[in-house]
């Protein structure tokens, strides 16, 4: 008889393409699902997954049971969820993912409230700057600081965010301060290299410029890019919560090229084909209470807003 442990872990594996992620997925040993999965495909008589030297691939079979028992899984848990919900609690397992550097600074300590609010949610956050999969990997929801452009999913705002140009003091006092959008070529440019370009985008008026900058750093963690400009290593574009403490204290100093750097959203986003569930619904609502609006990163160090 199938056992609804083994077509969990065969879901697990179909959809992270890995029984090592499959594993981290479900919380049990690798041993566990490479089991499970072993006993299923003798129970059905038939290979479900074809195991290379580098990945998993299903095999047709494995690809027509798939598509007949991911939904299986989802509804079990959905249900159970439900059932929760009905009694006025919320538990079970929750699976997000976020930002490295928001994750670090603001995400983690906004989830603890939420926690304790639902002790029964087991929750599980995995920080990842990367493209995130909300569907394939099998996510209940994503955090995201930028938009996402999948048909597949809901894309629900939670906060604005808004970008500045910032330097050290000492970097300023010995090269100068721009004072223009024209000025920013002469410097060296701090430069996140997960935004695929190194240009910088600012309002000004109607337009939207674009600045080719001179990287003189190019790094994928924002918490790494606050360093180095109050490290002296040149002007940075960073979003204000990354920002706001060092701006603050006078670590950073801001930057004014008459132009307002072009703004994000921070978004929440889950999957589409799936039953919104309370506990994503309670999650959504808490982290905006958490984040407020404007941001509470904001309240730290109060900006100049540049009309356009």
């Amino acid at each position: 008889m199938i056992k609804l442990d083994e077509i969990s872990a065969f879901v697990a594996v179909a959809e992270a393409e890995s029984i090592s992620a499959a594993a981290r997925r479900l919380k049990v040993a690798k041993s566990v699902v490479s089991e499970r999965l072993a006993e299923l495909e003798l129970t059905l008589g038939a290979r479900l997954v074809q195991r290379t030297t580098r990945r998993l691939s299903l095999t047709a079979d494995g690809q027509t049971f798939y598509e007949r028992t991911r939904n299986i899984v989802r509804d079990v848990s959905d249900a159970a969820a439900e059932v929760s919900e009905r009694h006025g609690a919320l538990s079970g397992p929750l699976r997000i993912a976020g930002p490295v550097s928001f994750g670090s600074l603001h995400l983690g300590p906004a989830l603890y409230p939420f926690l304790k609010e639902h002790p029964g949610i087991e929750l599980t956050l995995d920080l990842d700057d990367g493209f995130v999969d909300v569907v394939a990997e099998g996510y209940d929801a994503v955090i995201r600081h930028a938009a996402v452009l999948d048909a597949r999913v809901v894309v629900k705002p939670l906060v604005t965010s808004r970008r500045v140009l910032v330097a050290a003091p000492e970097y300023l006092a010995l090269h100068g301060r721009p004072r223009a959008l024209a000025d920013l070529e002469q410097h060296r440019a701090i430069v996140y290299t997960n935004r695929g370009s190194a240009d910088w985008k600012f309002h000004a008026g109607n337009r939207m410029i674009i600045v080719r900058t001179r990287s003189g750093f190019r790094v994928n963690n924002g918490i790494i890019m606050r360093d180095a400009a109050v490290a002296g290593l040149g002007i940075a574009l960073l979003p204000t919560f990354l920002v706001s403490t060092a701006l603050a204290s006078g670590d950073l100093s801001l930057v004014d090229v008459a132009a307002e750097p072009e703004g994000a959203v921070i978004y929440i986003a889950y999957p589409k084909e799936r039953r919104v569930s309370a506990k994503v619904r309670a999650l959504t609502e808490s982290l905006r209470r958490t984040f407020g609006n404007p941001p509470t990163w904001d309240s730290k160090f109060p900006l100049p807003i540049r009309h356009r």
